[in-house]
């Protein structure tokens, strides 16, 4: 079957990367071959080293030895700096035995080494020391914590949960916690207050420790490549993009008369995908057979159209669309006070994704009730957006039930599909001030050469100063903090994008991806499928 070639994507997205969290600076060997502890003390590195019992002044230009302390015990797994002490945590409670863990801190005198102070902690297998300032904070890998602790007696002031399953090195920046994980190889930024992640990128290799801040760069040693990195923290680059995919889409839409009436008139839409952050679309787009014609909606949504007349009983009317895209996982920056509040969002964006709607109802008093339990008096548009995020993924559990109900009537329930996920949180941005839209797209589901019948719907929400950030509130419902992050201003390469819209249309209605309206003669039997098949491509 011939081809047609009907619609040409004519936008070309480029991004130029300059720096980013994470990225490596430069980067030099650590002066033994078991770097655990790291620490920074205004004008040199302090590493640790577990096998030499030793910790070492370095220069964070090329690494060089200034000189060395005897460690206070014998398996010291994290530094920290006051100011004008080094602090130290030992992992087996001073002494050389075999599985002894009991958590250690020592206070040492810089110039010479001396033990000024020695507390036990009630931490059982502690990784890494952080000071903020007033206190001291301490990875706890036994139960999975970041806890903020009392030097003089170790007494804990409160504790939050470790972003993942294995933290190692942690850092304060004078805002924000930096963790380490060294099963999951990233490292993240970390609101103190909550434990919320906020920032996710990867570690510069295979087994992460200790992480210091010199007051610009953050630093990290690495176990597995025996290196220390100096990496950046913050630059200009909202986002990153990775792991690019290259592959094709055949969308499918099926229509079938099982009679014995007619089918009077049928109208069908397929939503045409475009460049986004997310996707490179490649080439032209192909229809067969030709649409009709190609309709915008008041979203801006451009869809391609085909109208039958009298199609009788028997008939199956097929429509399909084949898209070639490279797609990229997406993982972007936010730093909440980069954000503004509500008053800095363009009146325009307001006008537009502020209405309210069927689906949305946001002046019902469930959601009046649930935007003021979740933002209270919050006023930064990120803190906004991110305690609704918690409040829906704490107030709701996913079940895809059929049906796409109101955002109360789901809120009300507690549970929903994705779509119901997004009306729901839609609705409460809103409510809050926030414009939000929503995105449909077609999955990959597992395999490179794979078939969705399933398809995902999803959230954006204006954010000043930055722009429409994705937000996955279904994805959310993780145990782990790191888990529920990857949901908020991230992005897979499993999804093409094909609808963007802020409601119902005329074309799209509440639907994505494709739409369908028929008239029939009386007691005529139709039904519709529509369906995706990947087919992976050579880069």
């Amino acid at each position: 079957m011939k081809k047609l070639i009907l619609f040409t994507v004519a936008v070309v997205y480029s991004l130029t990367l300059v720096a980013y969290p994470g990225k490596v600076v430069s980067m030099f060997s650590t002066p033994g071959h078991f770097a655990t502890g790291l620490t920074f003390d205004g004008k040199y590195l302090w590493v640790a080293d577990r096998k030499t019992d030793l910790i070492y002044q370095v220069s964070p230009k090329d690494g060089k030895v200034i000189r060395t302390l005897k460690a206070p015990g014998y398996w010291t797994v994290g530094l920290a700096w006051d100011g004008k002490y080094l602090w130290a945590v030992d992992l087996k409670g001073g002494i050389p035995k075999n599985e002894a863990y009991q958590g250690k801190l020592y206070k040492i005198d810089p110039k010479d080494g001396t033990v000024l102070h020695t507390v036990d902690l009630s931490v059982v297998y502690p990784q890494d020391l952080a000071w903020d300032g007033h206190y001291l904070w301490v990875v706890d890998a036994s139960s999975k914590k970041l806890v903020q602790f009392d030097p003089e007696d170790g007494t804990t002031i409160k504790s939050i949960p470790a972003p993942a399953g294995s933290p190692t090195g942690l850092t304060f920046d004078g805002r924000y916690l930096w963790v380490s994980d060294r099963a999951r190889n990233e490292i993240y930024m970390v609101d103190p207050n909550s434990g919320i992640v906020l920032l996710i990128t990867s570690s510069p290799n295979e087994y992460p420790r200790g992480l210091a801040w010199d007051g610009k760069n953050l630093w990290n040693d690495d176990s597995q490549s025996d290196k220390i990195y100096k990496l950046v923290r913050k630059d200009k680059d909202l986002y990153i993009r990775t792991k690019e995919r290259f592959a094709q889409l055949t969308y499918s839409h099926l229509t079938t008369n099982f009679g014995p009436g007619k089918i009077k008139t049928l109208d069908v839409y397929l939503a045409i995908p475009i460049n986004r952050v997310n996707q490179d679309i490649v080439g032209d787009i192909k229809f067969e057979p030709k649409p009709t014609d190609f309709i915008t909606d008041r979203w801006g949504q451009k869809v391609a159209h085909y109208h039958f007349e009298n199609i009788p009983a028997g008939k199956r009317m097929e429509e399909e669309m084949v898209v070639k895209a490279k797609m990229w996982d997406v993982s972007y920056f936010i730093f909440p006070e980069d954000v503004g509040t509500v008053a800095d969002i363009p009146q325009d964006i307001k006008s537009k994704y502020l209405v309210n709607d069927v689906k949305y109802q946001y002046d019902s008093p469930v959601i009046q009730k649930a935007v003021k339990e979740a933002v209270g008096n919050e006023k930064n548009v990120y803190w906004i957006v991110r305690h609704i995020f918690d409040y829906v993924r704490e107030h709701m559990y996913y079940k895809m039930s059929g049906g796409w109900n109101t955002a109360p009537t789901v809120l009300a329930r507690g549970n929903g599909s994705c779509s119901e996920y997004s009306f729901v949180f839609i609705s409460m941005c809103r409510a809050a001030g926030v414009p939000a839209r929503y995105v449909g797209s077609v999955a990959e589901r597992g395999e490179a050469a794979s078939t969705d019948d399933v398809f995902h719907r999803w959230v954006e929400v204006y954010m000043p100063h930055l722009g429409w950030i994705p937000v996955d509130p279904s994805g959310g419902d993780q145990k782990l903090p790191a888990d529920q992050a990857r949901f908020f201003g991230h992005l897979s390469r499993r999804f093409l994008i094909t609808t963007q819209s802020g409601g119902g249309s005329k074309t799209m209605q509440w639907t994505y991806n494709s739409n369908e309206r028929y008239t029939t003669e009386p007691q005529t039997n139709v039904v519709v499928d529509y369906f995706g098949d990947w087919q992976p491509l050579e880069k």
